[in-house]
C-alpha cells in the first residue's frame, strides 16, 4: 500500500526535510544487506525496500515519529551501525520505515570514579575505547568487531565478545537503558527510572530490564533505544598505545605485565579440561578461540601471510603445502587464543607459573611460533581492539554463522565432531568455498567469570553464485537436521532461516517448543507495549492460551 503524503510531511515536520528520503537509490541502499540472498525470493541481496529512511536526532524525535506511526499503523524499525540482516525491515507486504540513528552519535558522559560510560546508539565500541583507555579503563567489545553501536549489543542483542570472560557481556554490563516503547511512552530502567542516575540497572523495586531486552534482546522488534550506560573496567595497561606495523597488520606492545599467547591441546577432552582450569583459576583479560575461523587447515598459514606485508591471499596455497607450515598447522589444530594482564610484573610472574602448571596437567603447550613477539603483538592489538571483523568475508565474500549453541566446554565439545563432519559433506561437491575445513571459533565464556560458552562454525559461500548461495542455504538446513537429530537444539542457523520462513511456519513452530510459556509471556509484554503492532516478530511472541 502506499503511504498517505500527509504522514511524509509530518515526518520531515519532525526530522526536518533533509532528514527523511524516500528516493528509492537511498532506500535500496538500506535493504541491501548481508545473508539477504540466503533467505530472500530469487536469491536477491535486498531485504523488503523500507517506505522511508528517517534520522531522528533525539530521544524526543523518535517519540513523535514511533507516535505518527501508531496513528498511521505503519511498521517502523530502527538500524544503527548494522551486522545482521535483523535490523531490517522484514515483510515486503507491509510499508516500514526505516530509523537510522546516525545522527544520535555523542558519547555523553563517561564517569571514571563509579566507572561507566552514557551512549548514544551511533556511539561504537572504537570509539568509546578510545576514550576509556586514556583514563585507565576499558570496556568489553563484541563479536563483531569495534566498528559496531554499544546501544544494539547492550540493549537489542547478545553482546558477548572475547572479553567477556573478564568484563561481562553488554548483557551484564548494561547499567541502565531509554526505552521509546512501541507505544510511544518513554521507559527508563533501574536507577535512571527513578532520577537517581546511571549507576544500578535493577530496581528500586521489580525490575524491567527483562521485558526491554532479556537473555537475546529484540532484535529491533519492540521499540527504540535511545540510551544507555555500560559498566567499565580496569585497565591495566598503558594509557597511550604504542602500535606499530604494517596496515593491516597492526602490533601492540607486550608489555611486562601482560602475556599473549595461543594455548594448543592434544584433544578435544584436554580443550574442555583447561578451559575449566582457567576459570577456577581466574586466569585471562582476554579470552578466545579466535585465530581458527579462517579454517584450521589454512588458519596457521593465513595469519601469518596476513602478517607478512610482502605475501597476500594467493600465497596462502603455497605456504599451506610446506613441510614446516604442515606441522604448525597439526600443532595449532585445537588451539585458542589467551591474553593475561597482572597488576604488576610480579602477577604476571605468578599468572605465567599457574598456567603452566594447567597445561602441564592436561598435556597441552603454547605454540611457540604464534607466542613469538611479532604475534604475540599482533594478538595482543587484534583481540584487545577487535578491529578485524572484514577477515569473516575474506575467502569469496559471504559467510554464514552456524551452530553456536550456548553451554559447558563438556557440552560444546561434543557438538565440535559432528559440526566438522557437517561442513565436510556439505562442501565435498566443491559448492561451498573450500577453506581449510573446521572454523569453529567463540568466545572463552559468554558469562563473567566462566561457564556457558559455545563455538560458530564459520561456512564460507558466494554470494554472486547462485549455486554456491543454494549451497549455503542447504548447509543451514543440514546443521538444523544435524543437530537435532543427535539432541542439541538448532543453533544461529535457525534463527537466519527464520527471517526468510512465512510467519505462520515460524509462530507453529514456537508452539512446538518445549518451554512455550517464554513466547506466550512476551506476547503478554507486546500487548502492553505494541498494541498497533509496530514491530514483527524478531521480538519472539505467541499469543496466550485459548487465544
Amino acid at each position: 500500500m502506499a503511504l498517505p503524503q500527509d504522514f511524509f510531511k509530518a515526518l520531515e515536520d519532525i526530522v526536518g526535510p533533509d532528514n527523511v528520503s524516500t528516493d528509492p537509490a537511498v532506500l535500496d541502499s538500506y535493504a541491501f544487506q548481508w545473508l539477504a540472498d540466503l533467505v530472500r525470493p530469487e536469491l536477491s541481496h535486498y531485504m523488503p525496500r523500507p517506505a522511508a529512511a528517517v534520522l531522528p536526532a533525539s530521544t524526543e524525535e523518535v517519540q513523535a515519529i514511533t507516535k505518527l506511526c501508531n496513528k498511521y499503523k505503519v511498521k517502523m524499525k530502527a538500524h544503527s551501525t548494522g551486522w545482521y540482516h535483523w535490523s531490517a525491515p522484514l515483510y515486503d507486504e507491509h510499508d516500514t520505515i526505516q530509523l537510522d540513528m546516525r545522527r544520535m552519535n555523542r558519547i555523553l558522559e563517561i564517569d571514571e570514579k563509579n566507572m561507566y560510560a552514557v551512549v548514544e546508539p551511533y556511539v561504537i565500541c572504537a570509539q568509546l575505547q578510545a576514550e576509556t583507555i586514556k583514563r585507565g579503563l576499558n570496556m568489553n567489545v563484541i563479536g563483531a568487531g569495534c566498528s559496531t553501536s554499544i546501544v544494539a549489543s547492550a540493549c537489542a542483542y547478545s553482546g558477548i565478545g572475547p572479553t567477556t570472560y573478564f568484563m561481562g557481556g553488554n548483557a551484564e554490563n548494561v547499567l541502565g537503558m531509554e526505552w521509546v516503547a512501541p507505544n510511544g511512552e518513554i521507559v527508563r530502567s533501574g536507577s535512571l527510572g527513578s532520577g537517581d542516575g546511571w549507576f544500578c540497572s535493577e530496581g528500586p523495586g521489580p525490575s524491567v530490564r527483562g521485558i526491554m531486552r532479556g537473555a537475546l534482546g529484540p532484535r529491533g522488534g519492540l521499540g527504540v533505544f535511545t540510551k544507555c550506560a555500560v559498566k567499565l573496567v580496569h585497565w591495566p595497561g598503558s594509557t597511550e598505545w604504542n602500535v606499530h606495523g604494517t596496515v593491516p597488520a597492526y602490533r601492540l606492545p607486550v608489555t611486562e605485565n601482560f602475556r599473549a599467547y595461543t594455548l594448543a591441546m592434544p584433544s578435544w577432552d584436554a580443550w574442555a579440561d583447561v578451559y575449566y582450569k582457567i576459570y577456577d583459576n581466574e586466569l585471562g583479560y582476554v579470552f578466545h578461540r579466535q585465530f581458527n575461523l579462517a579454517g584450521a587447515d589454512l588458519a596457521p598459514a593465513f595469519w601469518l601471510m596476513y602478517n607478512d606485508h610482502t605475501k597476500q591471499l594467493t600465497d596462502v596455497p603455497e605456504m599451506v603445502a610446506r613441510p614446516e607450515m604442515k606441522e604448525l598447522t597439526e600443532e595449532m589444530r585445537i588451539s585458542f587464543q589467551l591474553i593475561m594482564a597482572g597488576r604488576s610484573a610480579r602477577d604476571m610472574e605468578l599468572q605465567d607459573k599457574v598456567l603452566d602448571e594447567i597445561l602441564a596437567e592436561v598435556g597441552g603447550w603454547k605454540v611457540e611460533r604464534y607466542c613469538e613477539e611479532d604475534m604475540a603483538e599482533f594478538t595482543n592489538m587484534y583481540l584487545t581492539r577487535l578491529g578485524h571483523k572484514h577477515i569473516n568475508f575474506v575467502w569469496a565474500g559471504g559467510y554464514i554463522g552456524s551452530w553456536m549453541q550456548p553451554g559447558t566446554p563438556d557440552w560444546v565439545k561434543g557438538y565440535v565432531p559432528i559440526a566438522t563432519a557437517g561442513l565436510e559433506r556439505d562442501a565435498a561437491g566443491g559448492l561451498l568455498v573450500q577453506c581449510g575445513g573446521d572454523a569453529m571459533m567463540g568466545t572463552g565464556s559468554a558469562i563473567p567469570g566462566g561457564g556457558a560458552m559455545g563455538l560458530e562454525q564459520f561456512v564460507s559461500y558466494d554470494p554472486n553464485d547462485e549455486a554456491s548461495t543454494r549451497a549455503g542455504i542447504k548447509h543451514m538446513e543440514d546443521a538444523v537436521t544435524d543437530a537435532v537429530s543427535h539432541g542439541y537444539p538448532p543453533g544461529k542457523e535457525m534463527l537466519y532461516l527464520e527471517i526468510g520462513q512465512k510467519d505462520e511456519d515460524v509462530f507453529k513452530r514456537w508452539a512446538n517448543a518445549k518451554q512455550t510459556f517464554a513466547f506466550r509471556f512476551q506476547g503478554k509484554i507486546k500487548e502492553a507495549y505494541d498494541p498497533n503492532d509496530l514491530g514483527d516478530r524478531m521480538y519472539q511472541t505467541l499469543p496466550s492460551e485459548g487465544e
